[in-house]
């Protein structure tokens, strides 16, 4: 069970989704929309997004084809080490996919790695395969809104926030993201393990969720002509689908338009709103790939439909549906088209 009305013991909590030899950063821990909001002036969050919004540049290797993939963001950090990153690493690797570079994560953190899993799984360079496609790795996270692969350790000669901050805080149905010890907290407890959110609340969410997706689709524009395709590998659903999506979007994929506030609504903006009609970033898996996933689920594991949703829902690899195989079919396929 998460603490939630203890914000030291909830630190505590936090540093062990931080992975040795990383540590947590205590002024990083965002447990609510307002702690993510007030993020945006930590000093080190304020330099990570003038960095990526106006100095960052990719550096690719020569290829055929140049594909930016966005992942989402694990609790476990550095993100490569999580049971989601390996997964989904594993299968482009598998799948003739290899680094252009030695561009690591930590011996220490090699030395941990599972045996099912390649040393690989843990590099941050791009990923080319013998076709000539690079893919280039991206996360989607607040509060760094996008954390390129090679600068989940470090950029400009400084540690990267990346790998030492934890951030539950926009997850609303999860009951816990709240901080009731801040002064314009108006969350409420409805049970001993649950919180609903308030006005407050709500209203922050909106602010960092358009904050995240504004900065998204700055860097995008500013950038995405090094890419032949964009692609956000994100659950539908949730919040960071919603960074990425317009409006004419959200019915489809699921996702609310807007947060109520008090007698009002505060609309929420995807970066696609933000990006030129012909380059938005496309978003899978679609809810038609997650029905097949789940149907194709069901008869590899000789089992109904019925239990095939509750493992599917369960993920993959301890993880989210994202790192399924039959999910990660889909991925491969828009990587490497026919």
């Amino acid at each position: 069970m998460v603490t939630v009305t203890d914000r030291a013991q909830r630190i505590l909590e936090s540093a062990e989704k931080i992975q040795s030899p990383f540590e947590l950063d205590p002024s990083l821990c965002l447990y609510s929309p307002q702690d993510n909001v007030d993020s945006l002036a930590h000093p080190r969050i304020a330099a990570w997004l003038d960095f990526i919004r106006d100095e960052y540049e990719p550096k690719l290797p020569e290829a055929k084809r140049r594909v930016l993939l966005f992942m989402p963001c694990t609790k476990t950090k550095p993100y490569p080490f999580s049971s989601e990153h390996k997964a989904i690493n594993q299968r482009l690797i598998d799948s003739g996919f290899r680094p252009t570079e030695r561009l690591d994560l930590p011996q220490e953190l090699q030395a941990r790695l599972e045996p099912e899993f390649s040393n690989d799984v843990l590099n941050l360079s791009p990923l080319i395969d013998d076709a000539g496609t690079v893919i280039h790795r991206m996360v989607i996270s607040e509060p760094m809104a996008l954390v390129p692969y090679e600068h989940i350790v470090s950029f400009k000669g400084l540690p990267s926030p990346a790998t030492a901050y934890d951030d539950p805080g926009l997850f609303e149905k999860r009951g816990n993201a709240v901080s009731p010890w801040r002064a314009n907290s108006t969350a409420i407890a409805i049970s001993a393990t649950r919180w609903k959110w308030g006005d407050e609340e709500r209203r922050h969410y909106a602010l960092m969720h358009n904050a995240m997706s504004e900065a998204l689709a700055h860097v995008i524009a500013r950038i995405g002509h090094h890419y032949d395709d964009i692609v956000a590998w994100v659950a539908p659903g949730l919040t960071h689908r919603s960074f990425v999506i317009g409006r004419g979007e959200r019915a489809a994929n699921n996702v609310p338009a807007a947060k109520k506030v008090g007698t009002g609504r505060v609309e929420l903006v995807g970066a696609n709103d933000h990006l030129p009609a012909g380059q938005p970033i496309a978003c899978l898996p679609t809810l038609d790939d997650c029905k097949d996933a789940v149907e194709r689920l069901a008869a590899r594991l000789g089992t109904d439909i019925t239990q095939a949703t509750g493992i599917y829902a369960r993920g993959g690899a301890n993880a989210t549906p994202l790192a399924l195989p039959e999910l990660l079919d889909v991925l491969v396929a828009r990587l490497r088209p026919l």
